[in-house]
């Protein structure tokens, strides 16, 4: 360990990271920032191509990895179609680590996954090369946090959480980390390291479901929920807000339940209230084609035949991220009742679902007239909402985009 300490220190070891992905690639460009060397590997041989110029070697050759001092693991870890762990990706990583392991060398995992999976999966396929973890080779765990579009948080000012097998694993994590991090906070295991992650996500998914229900019981009630929620956040403790939406998106928060409430399974325990939670946030993207319907049919309209322009597809604003984007849930939950669908999304020019191929449309004052009904599905920063509520004949907000306009309000139909 002194000599890869060392190394670290002095920014002279050699950083392999294994995924150019959303964390992947951050993660590669941080390190190169601070001053290390920095090997990108990545399966498609095109990104790795691809991005070669901003870092010091980019490869699909996992041979690579024994010119690394350290080994960072940023493989995606989806959900199979039965909603359990899918983490063919991290093995096949593991795999190709064990080949072509040294001695003295620190690998870390950073991919969301359960409690459990750098000690049972990751380890014993690593100690299939020969070598003995703390003696010949060190192991951590180190969640990703990275918040696409934050542009408040990032990877230097969000604590970085680390959990090594042993005190010194965990030590020369803490050492990598602090060269693109301002604040370490060390646990004492990787299964704690791998909990935290799914906790704090989990903590969003559960009150993010307690507002989307709440949404639900206001509508029926005739209560303005956005309204309730401002009144409720003016409590200076014990409140903290969150906002009904048209459901869940990205990586992390929808997935996270799946893979705690799977691994539950093997203690004999069923995460009722976690499971509960991923059920209401799911059926959201449900709720909104509802809440379309309902608001044509104050029109005189049916869904069926009716021109719907969905307003954003990414899962969040002011980004290009699909991934479990609740816009392609109402997308094809609106065709399949007979709707005509149009989208628009600044940041994200085509999209496929179920086979079918949509384009981006122009959003201009003809396409909103033309239109039975716009629904703001991603509240983008560039769109002009008062625009849109003038130009439209109604318009369905899901995020409370049109909380500010001052004309054509009668039009608005919320969550």
């Amino acid at each position: 360990m002194p000599d890869l300490i060392k190394k670290i220190m002095q920014k002279k070891a050699v950083i392999a990271v294994m995924g150019l992905g959303y964390v992947g690639l951050p993660t590669a460009l941080a390190f190169t920032g601070a001053g290390f060397r920095v090997i990108g590997i990545d399966s498609d041989p095109g990104k790795a191509k691809k991005l070669r110029s901003k870092m010091h070697k980019t490869s699909s050759d996992p041979k690579v990895l024994r010119q690394a001092d350290v080994i960072l693991i940023c493989v995606p870890t989806p959900l199979n179609k039965n909603k359990a762990p899918d983490l063919s990706c991290v093995i096949d990583a593991s795999k190709d680590i064990a080949v072509n392991m040294r001695e003295g060398q620190l690998v870390v995992l950073e991919s969301t996954t359960y409690p459990g999976t750098t000690e049972e999966i990751v380890l014993p396929i690593l100690e299939k090369s020969g070598l003995k973890a703390n003696r010949d080779f060190h192991l951590a765990f180190s969640p990703e946090r990275i918040d696409p579009g934050n542009k408040k948080f990032n990877l230097s000012n969000t604590p970085k959480v680390v959990g090594g097998l042993n005190a010194a694993a965990t030590k020369l994590s803490e050492a990598l980390y602090a060269s693109i991090s301002t604040n370490i906070v060390t646990v004492s295991s990787p299964r704690v390291a791998e909990m935290e992650k799914l906790f704090e996500n989990i903590f969003r998914s559960v009150n993010i479901a307690l507002a989307n229900e709440m949404a639900i019981l206001c509508r029926r009630m005739k209560i303005d929920v956005w309204e309730v929620i401002a009144a409720a956040s003016t409590k200076p403790y014990g409140f903290m807000a969150f906002y009904p939406g048209p459901g869940l998106g990205g990586h992390c928060i929808p997935l996270d339940p799946f893979y705690l409430s799977w691994k539950a399974k093997e203690h004999d325990l069923h995460t009722r209230f976690i499971e509960l939670a991923g059920e209401i946030n799911t059926a959201m993207p449900y709720h909104v084609v509802n809440v379309i319907g309902d608001a044509l049919n104050e029109k005189g309209k049916s869904l069926s035949g009716s021109k719907i322009f969905i307003l954003g597809v990414a899962y969040k604003k002011d980004i290009d991220d699909m991934r479990e984007s609740p816009a392609v849930k109402i997308i094809e939950t609106l065709k399949e009742k007979g709707a005509q669908v149009y989208y628009n999304d600044p940041f994200i020019p085509g999209i496929k679902i179920k086979g079918k191929t949509y384009k981006s449309v122009k959003l201009t004052k003809s396409m909103l007239r033309r239109s039975d009904c716009s629904v703001i599905v991603t509240n983008h920063s560039a769109y002009d909402y008062q625009d849109i509520v003038e130009g439209s004949k109604v318009v369905v907000d899901t995020r409370n985009a049109t909380k500010h306009v001052t004309r054509g309000r009668d039009r608005i139909v919320r969550l």
